[in-house]
């Protein structure tokens, strides 16, 4: 490094996002939005602008929406009602039932990735205190006991010429580093932090393609041919779009099936599929290969998405996991920067979300498993079990259960600790629509009456501090403080679970809830212990109410 280069004056910033995928994206809208100074890196001068993630959840759509405009993230998208596992003659071995709700949308739904980055993105470019660095890359990485160096230059491999060349570095102090910067993450290996590798690896064509004409219901249900000459498989891409995916076999060369012209020739042969009915948009070979980092956080770096864990995809989950990944740190890293939270509790992101990503990678392997098996003995094993019915379901879906989630006076959790809270369609002051939307997000108390009654000057304090608010629901909105839900859905899950009310995270998941209002102040101070409180002495009840007016 030049004289004049290490010399140069460091700028300053809150938070540096190194890569502007899903995951920095996200983080990136929320620490935004939070009101945090945050630079995003990415070596990319523009958006890829094609489809690599196709599917998302509806709690992961809920997470979109609080980061971008999720009526344009949404809007080619399109719910799955169904995903099919088959043998190769087309018997069904697997049905997963995908129909229903989460959390206000589909529980499932095929969309087109650039429409919701682009969502998140501009949402993130609209906030003057969030920059993003394209055309650059990431250097060196320096941490210091109350700093991190971040030094960036213009990335040699760029096929648009950015500002400054090789000596025009740029230096910024953060206070913390945000790798999401994908599977071959430079941050990760900064860091030196090794990967536990579960030893599959399996190569897949990708042939995503537009629709020329309308093909009707024949690839409209996500389909996998579990077929051991090949096993293949197809799938909307919202409403416009559709892909198809082979697997590469062993000894077979990725360049050949990167020629469009093999891919085209195994469409039509396979699916009687060509050049009048589709538009090719993307034909690339994928390696899957599950792992996940051993350490997700060195110091004042951490990692998330594919940086920290990488996953077969035949749960849909990659993208989701990422996401989820940064809307859990982000609302930690949120309070720490404000000083009301301890360092302590960035160490809660790991030891809540490697746990879930953990059994959604071994599922994904699993299904990797009866997907990609090619040996004729155990195929027929295969397809024996699961079409006698014996097959056991499969494992619930994961929850959070360590970190910032309530545990309960015997020392478990409830059922619903950890998981996502439901939202459906509300009235409040006249205004109509998703509850996040109308009631606002961030921490809430929901509950069936006004909790103010019950809580003493400490815990409103806390509360207030932490920039939590309530919603009281009912069947009418004739209070000005009450809100009618619509839809039934936060009654019905207070009824069913007999709760009074409940606590809501930042990131839609629960802390916990009471079965009488009186025990509210108690909740407050679990979620304050939790979060290793250092928020402002507690204030007299008049004092609090004088500020808030």
């Amino acid at each position: 490094m030049s004289q004049s280069t290490t010399s140069a004056p460091a700028e300053r910033r809150d938070v540096a996002i190194i890569g502007c995928g899903p995951a920095g994206l996200i983080a990136a809208s929320l620490l935004g939005q939070a009101g945090h100074q945050v630079i995003v890196i990415e070596r990319w001068p523009e958006p890829y602008g094609l489809p690599r993630l196709s599917h998302i959840d509806g709690e992961t759509a809920r997470l979109v929406a609080s980061a971008g405009d999720i009526d344009h993230a949404l809007r080619d998208a399109k719910a799955i009602d169904t995903y099919h596992y088959l043998d190769d003659q087309g018997n069904i071995l697997i049905d997963l039932d995908w129909k229903g709700k989460q959390c206000g949308f589909p529980a499932h739904i095929s969309i087109f990735q650039p429409e919701i980055e682009d969502a998140v993105y501009a949402r993130a470019t609209s906030l003057p205190n969030v920059e993003f660095l394209r055309g650059w890359e990431v250097s060196k990485l320096e941490q210091r006991d109350d700093q991190v160096l971040v030094v960036a230059r213009p990335w040699d491999g760029s096929w648009k010429t950015v500002s400054g060349d090789g000596e025009n570095l740029r230096r910024i102090e953060v206070d913390y580093v945000i790798g999401a910067d994908g599977a071959n993450s430079f941050t990760r290996r900064a860091l030196g932090v090794e990967r536990h590798q579960y030893g599959h690896h399996e190569r897949w064509l990708n042939l995503d393609s537009e629709y020329v004409r309308d093909l009707g219901d024949r690839f409209a249900i996500t389909s996998i041919y579990c077929d051991p000459a090949r096993a293949h498989m197809y799938m909307p891409i919202g409403k416009s779009r559709v892909r198809f995916e082979m697997r590469v076999l062993p000894g077979e060369e990725t360049s050949y099936w990167e020629d469009i012209k093999n891919g085209l020739a195994w469409l039509r042969d396979q699916h009687g599929v060509g050049l009048d009915e589709i538009r090719p948009i993307r034909n690339v070979v994928y390696t899957f290969d599950p792992a996940i980092t051993k350490s997700w956080k060195e110091g004042r770096i951490m990692l998330v998405g594919d940086a920290a864990h990488t996953m077969m995809p035949y749960m849909g989950q990659g993208a989701c996991s990422a996401i989820r990944d940064s809307a859990n740190l982000a609302w930690k890293l949120d309070l720490v920067l404000q000083g009301k939270a301890g360092p302590e509790l960035l160490d809660t992101y790991e030891a809540e979300r490697r746990p879930h990503v953990t059994q959604i990678t071994e599922m994904s392997t699993m299904l990797g498993k009866v997907a990609n098996e090619d040996d004729p003995q155990k195929v027929a094993e295969r397809n024996a079990l699961f079409l006698s019915g014996k097959m056991p379901p499969p494992p619930p879906f994961p929850k959070v259960e360590t970190g910032v989630v309530r545990v309960e006076a015997d020392g478990g959790l409830h059922a619903a600790t950890g998981a996502p809270t439901p939202q459906g369609r509300v009235r409040l002051q006249g205004h109509e629509g998703l509850m996040d939307e109308v009631a606002g997000r961030g921490f809430m108390i929901v509950s069936h009456a006004d909790p103010a009654r019950y809580l003493d000057p400490e815990s409103l304090s806390f509360f207030e501090q932490i920039g939590g608010h309530w919603i009281i629901v009912g069947d009418s909105d004739a209070a000005p403080d009450h809100a009618a839900d619509l839809d039934g859905v936060q009654l019905d899950f207070l009824n069913t679970n007999g709760f009074a009310a409940y606590l809501r995270r930042p990131d839609f998941l629960m802390y916990g809830a009471v079965r009488q209002l009186g025990d509210l102040p108690d909740l407050l101070r679990d979620l304050r212990d939790s979060l290793y409180w250092q928020g402002r002495p507690t204030l007299t009840r008049e004092a609090m109410m004088e500020a808030r007016a």
